[in-house]
């Protein structure tokens, strides 16, 4: 594989801005600065916040920008070391060991140690981060909430040293730092020893103007028209007190494909029954598709200002 040849970090917080930007990610100054500090600190990225906020597009957009290749680790309940670390190749092992056998070896202590070797090893997401070579690569630790207790222990060499400990190889160091960004949804709090090592944001739902600006840039073919009265009525959905009525209101992707399915009906201005009709593509749950009924549509859909 060829490597890439590296894209130097933004000078500054408004070049990463617009740097971001060119990829289709906008970033507000807060979330740059957060990105820059850990670029120029080469510390890791804690981020959290509502699902669809645009946590892990982040890592994609960054990789875009750095040039540099994207490895993740999705986390989830149950997920062991082995799987996000090493593995070692046991069928080649014991054909390994087998032939040695088959041709007499009496050094077994010397069969042993050859099967620890490198070309028997199987790397995991942290090992391939740790190894990849300049300019390293982008580590996404995705959703580390859906993870456990010990494997958030597991993970404090890496995210303090940038190196992990092979029992039979011993420890290995990054060959290029990573830029590592962990995500979490705050299904549960994570332990304090990771946010130590870790810069922290909070991510939120965008204000209406950045909304705007991604609605523009992913669904071109929307009006300019349909594309603010999509970025306002969701920012309403999202605001008391329509917010209290939904389990979970929608993320940045559900208004971007709600803006898709609006150009893809060939709809020119948003009414209630077209809110009825695509609440699907706004809400993944039942509960909250039947919340969003045809009087509160009408209200959201009212200029700002006629609000009660």
């Amino acid at each position: 594989m060829n490597s890439m040849i590296a894209a130097p970090v933004p000078v500054s917080i408004d070049a990463l801005v617009l740097a971001l930007q060119s990829v289709g990610y906008f970033a507000d100054r807060r979330l740059a600065t957060a990105v820059f500090l850990a670029l120029k600190l080469q510390r890791p990225l804690l981020l959290e916040g509502e699902p669809g906020v645009g946590k892990t597009a982040l890592a994609k957009a960054l990789s875009e920008v750095l040039s540099r290749s994207l490895i993740r680790l999705q986390c989830y309940d149950g997920l062991e070391q082995r799987e996000a670390l090493y593995e070692w190749n046991y069928a080649a092992q014991l054909l390994h060991m087998r032939a040695a056998e088959s041709k007499g070896s009496a050094d077994m202590a010397q069969v042993e140690r050859e099967v620890y070797q490198d070309r028997y090893l199987i790397r995991r997401p942290l090992l391939q981060a740790l190894q990849a070579p300049a300019p390293g690569a982008v580590l996404l630790i995705d959703e580390v909430d859906r993870a456990d207790e010990p494997f958030e222990a597991f993970l404090l060499e890496y995210l303090g040293e940038y190196q992990v400990s092979i029992p039979e190889i011993g420890t290995v160091r990054a060959t290029a730092t990573p830029v590592t960004l962990l995500t979490s949804n705050r299904t549960r709090d994570l332990h304090d020893a990771v946010k130590r090592r870790c810069l922290y944001h909070w991510l939120d739902y965008p204000e209406r103007e950045r909304e705007l600006a991604i609605v523009r840039a992913q669904v071109p073919g929307a009006s300019e028209a349909l594309a603010i009265q999509v970025a306002e009525f969701v920012g309403r959905l999202r605001s008391q007190p329509f917010a209290n009525a939904f389990q979970r209101a929608p993320g940045i992707a559900e208004s971007v494909e709600w803006a898709k399915a609006l150009v893809a009906l060939d709809t020119i201005v948003v009414d209630p029954e077209v809110v009825s009709d695509t609440a699907g593509i706004l809400f993944k749950q039942r509960e909250d598709v039947a919340a969003l009924t045809r009087d509160m549509a009408v209200q959201l859909l009212q200029p700002a200002d006629t609000d009660a």
